[in-house]
């Protein structure tokens, strides 16, 4: 074996067996006919246009995507790692709190970069979580039943609308269950620590009215668009705006008073078996060209504050203002992952809604 040839084979052990990169330098190269598995708890339809990009920019690497709730996100990594099967590259999922409990029980690896880089302080932690979306959570309202004047835009306009009329909502108003989706424990949980008073109000109000639970937001969605619900409470506010370019019936509204944000985080597994190539989707995800395809196509909003041609986004931080609520990517999310503090914070959201445990 040529010696250039010694050096290139060298390189690529190297870059295979080391964890991180520098920062500011660009990430090893994959080898080519190769794949990055990703799982993740965004429909596949709706990513597609990212993940075909991906491939057209890295020609030789498959993107081998699997959909599947949060919950079951988090329980397949830890199965199949305690099994000694890991299948994926990285991880993917708007379940804030359970990514950051995969990266703090050691199911991540740390990564540096320019892109890693360039995220907001809020957006990242220990160089093994990384924000990859900007996702308000919305109320979702039908205007086929509520005019614009109507449509409460503070928590405290809902509470007061669904004192004043309840028979008017009664069984046509819809949230998360969080007992079945880790998304809905996520929202409900920060929530509840942003404004306890209003939230508490609010479970009790769409109990006693007959609230519909559901595991995801296109649920959600479908069932207001088919004017079965009047009110959909914290959904995700990036399939909502997307669906409502759509469909005229649906209306968004980010509250004024605090609106939650989440982002979906990202981090390559530990034991991926294919550590460039999940650099390479990690950094082409977060990069303004990457950031650019999710605002375009998914309907999201970059994450980036340097990403100067996202009006979409400027203008929502801009009408937010003081009621842009980030939820950090940090220790804090860790808080309702204790089990007896989650089984608590269940049993009072079953008592207040009055759902069976």
């Amino acid at each position: 074996m040529d010696k250039p040839r010694i050096r290139w084979t060298l390189a690529i052990l190297l870059g295979l067996a080391c964890g991180s990169t520098p920062a500011q330098e660009p990430p090893p190269r994959a080898q080519r006919e190769a794949r990055v598995v990703v799982y993740a708890n965004t429909d596949q339809s709706i990513v597609q246009p990212l993940i075909d990009d991906f491939e057209a920019s890295h020609p030789g690497i498959r993107v081998e995507y699997h959909d599947m709730n949060s919950t079951e996100l988090y329980r397949r990594i830890v199965a199949e790692t305690a099994a000694g099967t890991p299948h994926a590259d990285v991880a993917w999922s708007s379940a804030m709190d359970l990514q950051l409990k995969l990266v703090n029980d050691g199911y991540a690896q740390p990564y540096r970069s320019a892109q890693t880089a360039a995220l907001p302080a809020w957006a990242s932690w220990k160089s093994e979580a990384f924000g990859t979306t900007y996702e308000p959570a919305a109320i979702v309202y039908d205007r086929r039943a509520l005019s614009a004047e109507e449509a409460p835009d503070t928590h405290s306009a809902l509470i007061r609308l669904l004192d004043d009329q309840p028979e008017r909502f009664r069984n046509r108003i819809a949230s998360y269950d969080p007992e079945r989706s880790g998304l809905g424990l996520l929202l409900h949980t920060q929530d509840a620590q942003a404004n306890p008073t209003a939230f508490w109000r609010l479970a009790q109000q769409m109990g006693a009215l007959g609230l519909e639970r559901h595991v995801s937001t296109e649920d959600m969605l479908d069932r207001v668009a088919a004017g079965k619900v009047r009110i959909a409470y914290n959904v995700l506010g990036s399939y909502a705006s997307k669906r409502a370019q759509q469909d005229s019936a649906l209306g968004v509204i980010w509250p004024r008073d605090y609106t939650l944000v989440l982002s979906r985080v990202a981090f390559i597994m530990r034991d991926a078996r294919n550590p460039p190539a999940a650099r390479l989707w990690l950094d082409h995800t977060l990069s303004v060209h990457g950031q650019a395809l999710l605002v375009k196509n998914l309907g999201l909003f970059s994450i980036r504050t340097d990403n100067n041609a996202d009006t979409a986004t400027a203008m929502l931080r801009a009408r937010l203002s003081h009621a842009f609520r980030p939820i950090a990517i940090g220790p804090g999310l860790l808080a309702y992952q204790d089990q007896a503090k989650q089984r608590a914070f269940l049993r009072q959201w079953a008592a207040a809604t009055h759902a069976p445990l």
